[in-house]
């Protein structure tokens, strides 16, 4: 392994490094970032770090060619071996070394891998911290060195940070859990045997090629087999987690999708009655229905950018007891440290249930009904995608709209809103529209669909009129 320049920019996105494994993260992009992260280290005055990967295909290549590179600048590393990103955190928290990295694409397909990584404990780096490490990387002025190599064993201390801060009630509650042959499959059933549940476990066999459905519990066609499991075990409450075990998916006992703006609108009811605290973030994409509820609860909340890098700081910077983003990571402040765990999560939909009488669906009665459309992601190249979305706000403050810019633009209105923002994770432009009514909704969407097409014509079209003509003018020196 060497140091190379020959790295792809646009895997440094808004709050990860992230590509496909074997095209972008070759061994030497790899050991270049790590050698960089380490020696970035080193400029900040530290020399040590964790390192944890998921149960990707490519997670141990890419932990070989990372650890390398971090040691070669001199910084020593801790290796937490195969663990989700939540018993990551915990490391960092518990063992007060807030740098590191995740090795860990998340939720995205089996040939993705990528970094979720920290330099300090303001918690994994985002915007502009990732634009100016990427130009660090690439700049290549690392520091040379040997670190040492340790190993630690995080899980069982973990599961008793679980078991301590979970009191469930005299129901006992039968539980199915989807963990999508992701890394939480190495840990759930173990983890949920420890409380007095009756749990049903579906796909628990770790297999990096996810044979039954990409573990992104954010996507409801991903839950159908939970749903079916729920139904036919006659079970209380469906779980699923996604890749790396950060983020959750609930699944009521008739087999309906509860969104995590929802379930966040549950916790919020059982939280903020009990708490002086009580403010909720939660991020743009979420549905109105929940500050409508956070409202009648006597409390305040803060709708934020996207991306759990950026949720999980403001969460803690914003002093909030809750905080949540609509691809299902939730953050608890009441009796728990703020990261984001999806067994965490599943098990307070747990306690809830273990309290009461009442199923699901009877504790979702009595919520503002609004019509949501899923989150709709248009393929748009990485090059124009903000661009499209500077149109389309420059468009809606045209018409005097009232808006929200903190990420993309989500434009509000008296009865729905529209977002469009540009994707951190992919070349995507992410849309979703609500109302309250479907046909107020579908209005909202096809006024914003159409002005976005539009502008991302005109600009893909100037963009590849600029691409010719560069070629043409450094082709025509060779003519002359």
């Amino acid at each position: 392994m060497k140091i190379t320049n020959e790295i792809n920019k646009y895997i440094f996105r808004g709050y990860d490094i992230r590509g496909i494994a074997d095209k972008d993260l070759t061994d030497d992009a790899v050991y270049t970032i790590g050698k960089a992260f380490g020696s970035k280290l080193i400029d900040d005055g530290n020399t040590n770090c964790f390192i944890g990967r998921d149960n990707r295909n490519s997670s141990p290549r890419l932990r070989e060619a990372l650890v390398n590179g971090i040691l070669d600048s001199g910084v020593s590393v801790i290796d937490l071996g195969l663990c989700t990103t939540p018993m990551y955190y915990y490391a960092c928290i518990l063992k007060n070394v807030p740098s590191g990295i995740m090795i860990t694409a998340s939720h995205n397909p089996k040939d993705d891998n990528g970094f979720k990584f920290a330099f300090n404990d303001k918690g994994n780096a985002c915007g502009k911290e990732i634009e100016d490490f990427r130009d660090y990387v690439l700049a290549g002025k690392f520091h040379d060195g040997k670190g040492d190599l340790s190993y630690y064993n995080i899980v069982n201390e973990y599961y008793d940070l679980m078991t301590w801060s979970i009191n469930l009630g005299p129901r006992r509650v039968k539980a199915v859990i989807d963990c999508g042959n992701g890394t939480t499959s190495l840990f759930a059933k173990t983890l949920y045997n420890k409380f007095n549940i009756d749990a049903v476990m579906l796909y628990d066999e770790s297999d990096g090629n996810f044979p039954n459905h990409i573990p992104d519990p954010a996507v409801e066609d991903y839950m159908a087999d939970l749903k079916k499991k729920v139904i036919s075990e006659h079970a209380d409450v469906g779980l699923a987690f996604d890749g790396d075990g950060d983020r959750i998916g609930i699944i009521s006992n008739t087999g309906k999708y509860i969104p995590a703006d929802i379930y966040m609108l549950l916790m919020a009811r059982d939280v903020l009655p009990k708490n002086n605290n009580k403010k909720v973030l939660f991020d743009v994409k979420c549905s109105k229905a929940l500050s409508d509820e956070i409202t009648k609860l006597g409390g305040t909340y803060e709708c934020y950018r996207s991306g759990n890098s950026y949720t999980r700081r403001e969460t803690r910077e914003g002093n909030c007891i809750l905080g949540v983003e609509l691809s299902g990571h939730v953050y608890f402040r009441d009796k728990f440290l703020g990261f984001d765990s999806g067994m965490y999560a599943g098990l307070r939909m747990i306690e809830l249930l273990s309290n009461t009488d009442k199923t699901v669906d009877e504790l979702l009665e009595g919520i503002n009904k609004y019509y949501s459309t899923p989150e709709i992601k248009v393929p748009t190249p990485d090059e124009i995608k903000f661009k499209v979305v500077d149109k389309v706000k420059e468009y809606a403050i045209s018409k005097n709209y009232q808006i929200n810019d903190i990420d993309g633009v989500r434009v509000e209105f008296a009865d729905g809103w529209a977002l469009v923002r540009a994707s951190n994770t992919g070349p995507n432009i992410t849309l979703r529209f609500e109302g309250k009514t479907e046909a107020y909704r579908d209005q909202l969407q096809k006024e914003f669909t159409d002005v976005l097409e539009k502008t991302k014509t005109s600009l893909w079209y100037i963009a590849r009129y600029i691409f010719f003509y560069e070629k043409a003018t450094n082709w025509s020196k060779y003519l002359l």
